[in-house]
């Protein structure tokens, strides 16, 4: 590829997906079994000081503790919730039932493209679980952008696919990731003109990004007012997997480029972007396509 063709695509190609993400936690034990009962993950490693989850031998999750941290508070930036994905409304019947045996159900919403679940772990981190529609139905604007909406959900139709299932299916994934930020301009000027995802829609208060044709890999908003960057308990980062290591190679060296800091971590590399919210890239396994 010459200079000028690399500068005209993004530096998140438009096939990346999103690979995992990671929480600092306090108490271990319990935010493990939170995801084990809740939201059916299967752990995949664990130690005294971290684990990781995941679904059909591909992670998701990494929870890392630190009983020292400080809770967030109510002013900091970071997650607002990580979401998800399954490949059904049977498996995400399932889910419903999980939630409700072993958690709380939050809230549930039709979101036209997407139907979702929503609860919270015990360290008080916010988790969607969703079930995508066919691409096909999601509602389009007259500029191809995504309509996502907020209808409601019949739990009774949903519960009544469900085939009981106490873990979610190997091909469950991070869906996306929806953030709380200070300032809906910077972040996107930063995922958008500098990372290359495209705004696929906006509402009041919110912007929604993604690589390629997705309904969205992040949200952000500013609904609750938060100002300070996250120290101490929540988010720690999240991924995006890139199709090969030649891709990653190469936005590590754009981004360079363009004066943005990188560090080299377990074979790719993590960026800070706005209110200190760390994003790795890595090239995608076999497994993880």
């Amino acid at each position: 590829m010459d200079d000028a063709a690399e500068r005209d695509d993004p530096v998140i190609p438009e096939t990346a997906q999103m690979g995992r993400t990671a929480l600092t936690v306090a108490d271990l034990d319990e935010t493990v079994a939170f995801y084990q009962d809740a939201v059916g993950l299967a752990v995949r490693a664990r130690s005294e000081r971290a684990a990781t989850l995941g679904a059909g031998g591909s992670p998701v999750l990494e929870l890392l503790a630190d009983a020292d941290a400080p809770p967030r508070g109510r002013t900091q930036t970071g997650l607002f919730h990580n979401a998800f994905r399954v490949p059904s409304r049977t498996a995400l019947g399932a889910a419903l039932e999980r939630i409700r045996d072993r958690g709380e159900l939050d809230g549930a919403s039709d979101h036209y493209v997407s139907e979702a679940l929503y609860c919270t772990d015990p360290e008080g981190n916010g988790v969607e679980i969703y079930a995508d529609r066919p691409r096909e139905e999601w509602p389009r604007a007259d500029d191809e952008s995504v309509e996502i909406g907020t209808a409601p959900l019949d739990l009774n139709a949903l519960v009544a696919e469900s085939d009981g299932a106490a873990e979610a299916p190997p091909e469950t994934d991070l869906g996306h990731v929806h953030l709380e930020v200070s300032s809906l301009g910077r972040v996107r000027a930063f995922y958008a003109d500098t990372l290359g995802l495209g705004v696929r829609t906006e509402a009041r208060g919110a912007s929604f990004l993604a690589a390629g044709d997705y309904h969205h890999h992040v949200g952000v908003n500013t609904w609750n007012g938060r100002t300070d960057s996250p120290d101490g308990r929540g988010l720690a980062w999240f991924e995006f997997l890139l199709p090969d290591a030649e891709a990653v190679t190469t936005a590590r060296r754009r981004l360079s480029a363009a004066d943005v800091p990188v560090t080299d971590r377990e074979g790719g590399f993590e960026l800070t972007g706005p209110d200190g919210i760390a994003v790795r890239f890595r090239a995608r396994a076999a497994r993880e396509s």
